[in-house]
């Protein structure tokens, strides 16, 4: 009988509880999967607007890019300003001194094609890649769920339990396999990834925007559905009592159900079928790159010449970085070609 020392035990203790948390993590949420969805494509997590009020928030993020924003909350104002003062640098592609309308138009589509990248990039280096550079539908069961059996989900299956998921996971994996041969190249693997910027994954996007918000599952969303996925009344604080309206929510949600009535529900039919939701989230009409730009230029050009200073951006500091800012805190250490 060995006797194992109180020491040894403790160690032993913490190989097989390290050993269920990496197991554990493996295994995504229902959270980590609703995050997969595209709510409504955009240059930012945040919403453009809040309350009514604009919202600094979406500029910044547009501006700067998805991640590292907390890179400029820690700074100071004067270590922002001289940040931005470099990346007005980078900008300014042909250095006449001026941001033209379409250099920060390259900058913006940069930094959005930029995360993109950099997420699959991330993403890649986590799965065993083939001898052909590519991802297999098994090694992506693997390392996602914990579980390397490239069947259908069985019950007494490990992952019965995430079938629908798997499902999900799996009709996405399809449509973003171009010469369906079970297995994704980085491109594909991008594609998989954010199906939202690739013309032939639109229709997933839709699919699954109408799959989470449709909860009586007839096909369609309800105005109420629709209000239920960005309003929970719960959350609301009791003593909040600024800006509700007399029928108890708040203005905001009133003008969404406005806008769900007058713009979002085409045909008057009082719920959104797959094109008007493929409308909403997904417009072919609405440049959001160019309407970031206008509003951008518009709110600094102090001088009304349809460009921008290095000193003009400056004094909008607020406007483009503010405390907050994403991928530039980033940007500006390495040395990327723009």
């Amino acid at each position: 009988m060995v006797v194992l020392k109180k020491k040894e035990m403790m160690q032993c203790y913490t190989f097989f509880l390290l050993i269920i948390v990496v197991v554990a993590s493996a295994i995504p949420t229902k959270a980590d999967d609703q995050k997969k969805r595209v709510k409504e494509k955009s240059l930012s997590d945040a919403s453009h607007s809040e309350d009514g009020e604009h919202n600094n928030d979406y500029d910044h993020e547009a501006f700067l890019g998805k991640e590292e924003r907390q890179t400029f909350d820690q700074l100071s104002p004067e270590e922002s300003r001289d940040r931005l003062g470099k990346i007005f640098e980078k900008i300014d592609k042909n250095s006449d001194g001026f941001v033209s309308e379409d250099e920060l138009k390259d900058w913006i589509q940069y930094v959005q094609k930029r995360y993109i990248t950099t997420d699959t990039e991330r993403m890649w280096k986590d799965y065993d890649i083939s001898d052909t550079n590519e991802i297999t539908w098994n090694a992506y069961m693997k390392r996602t769920y914990g579980y390397g059996d490239a069947g259908e989900p069985k019950e007494g299956d490990p992952v019965y339990e995430y079938r629908d998921m798997i499902t999900r996971d799996k009709r996405r994996w399809e449509r973003a396999d171009g010469n369906n041969d079970d297995k994704l190249n980085k491109e594909e693997f991008s594609n998989f990834l954010h199906p939202e910027d690739a013309e032939h994954m639109r229709e997933i996007v839709v699919l699954e925007t109408l799959e989470d918000i449709d909860k009586d599952k007839d096909g369609f969303i309800s105005v109420e559905e629709y209000i239920a996925d960005i309003y929970d009344e719960a959350d609301e604080d009791d003593d909040e009592e600024d800006g509700h309206h007399e029928g108890g929510e708040p203005e905001w949600v009133q003008a969404e159900r406005d806008q769900f009535a007058n713009t979002r529900d085409k045909n008057g039919d009082g719920k959104l079928n797959k094109e008007e939701i493929r409308d909403w989230i997904i417009p072919e009409d609405y440049d959001h790159v160019s309407a970031e730009v206008e509003h951008l230029i518009h709110s600094s050009d102090e001088d009304k010449d349809g460009r921008l200073t290095k000193q003009e951006i400056l004094d909008k500091h607020d406007l483009f970085v503010g405390s907050q800012a994403t991928d530039f805190g980033e940007a500006l250490t390495r040395h990327d070609e723009f």
